[in-house]
């Protein structure tokens, strides 16, 4: 990269029930950091293989940039699917709004970019839950 170019650098977030996703994507060599925590010594492994669903399904993109994402709230598969919506949305960005790779990760799973909007059932007055009533007989 020659001094007069300025690096190309893409911000994307993921939001899955509480949990809100920040990813930073920047030229490199195929690093990503979870929080801070590189993903190949991420604790949860159901959670590590989630995010990496996305960088298998871009082919070589993944290993010419350093994906930085920062997450919050929620519970850690919560977290997951909100990094891997960030990833997704990302890498497609950089890829310059790629159409065969918008169809080839919609084709996997087409929350990945738009998002789920599936969010939980506020509590009524006068019940234990959402949907428990009291119980009669």
């Amino acid at each position: 990269m020659s001094s007069g170019e300025a690096a190309k650098i893409v911000i994307a977030t993921g939001k899955r029930k509480t949990s809100i996703a920040r990813a930073i994507i920047r030229p490199g060599m195929g690093r990503v950091w979870i929080n801070g925590i590189p993903i190949e010594i991420w604790p949860y492994e159901m959670a590590r293989l989630k995010i990496m669903e996305p960088l298998v399904l871009v082919g070589d993109l993944w290993k010419k940039v350093d994906i930085y994402v920062n997450v919050k709230g929620g519970g850690y598969m919560s977290q997951a699917d909100a990094v891997r919506m960030a990833i997704a949305r990302g890498l497609f960005e950089y890829a310059g709004r790629n159409p065969e790779l918008k169809r080839v990760i919609e084709e996997y799973d087409r929350y990945m970019l738009s998002g789920d909007p599936r969010r939980t059932e506020p509590e009524k007055w006068g019940r234990y839950s959402a949907r428990r009533r009291w119980q009669k007989s």
